[in-house]
């Protein structure tokens, strides 16, 4: 859906359907300096044929089946960011409410146990490398967080696609 948002899986079906995608330096983001979106520049490009998925896969709605995802991979997936305890995490492994009425696209890139114990799925967010950990998430992660995961991570479906 371009500049509106959509879901992952529909965006790597985009992909494929469409023998490729753009580089972000032929077609950046631009979002101006008010809260206000910016414009969805729609411009011609060569095609990179080299991310072209051939296929993708959903990974099933367990802490079980993300893990095995994530030691092969890279996952996208779907959370809730409209809330102030995601918002406005600086570090450690965030236990705070955050709910799961999907709202961003994001990148799980690992998991582990922190320092203080708790279990977590590092996430790469879009926001920068000021915001977070360096543009980082440390995103609960157990049974304790329910079937959705913290930020409703497992609910998207998370997924990934297989070049």
């Amino acid at each position: 859906m371009g500049c509106n948002g959509g879901l992952m899986d529909s965006a790597f079906k985009w992909v494929m359907d469409n023998g490729g995608l753009c580089t972000e330096a032929d077609y950046p983001y631009t979002s101006g300096v008010t809260t206000e979106n910016g414009d969805c520049m729609q411009s011609s490009c060569t095609k990179n044929t080299q991310v072209t998925p051939k296929s993708y896969t959903d990974v099933k709605e367990s802490d079980d089946d993300m893990m095995s995802a994530l030691a092969q991979q890279p996952v996208s997936v779907a959370i809730q960011a409209d809330q102030p305890a995601f918002q406005f995490y600086s570090s450690g492994v965030m236990t705070g409410t955050c709910g799961d009425s999907l709202d961003h696209g994001v990148l799980a890139v690992g998991y582990g146990t922190y320092s203080d114990g708790n279990d977590y799925y590092k996430v790469k967010n879009s926001w920068g490398p000021s915001w977070g950990m360096d543009g980082y998430i440390l995103l609960g992660r157990g049974s304790e967080f329910g079937k959705s995961g913290q930020c409703g991570i497992l609910s998207g479906p998370p997924s990934y696609p297989s070049l």
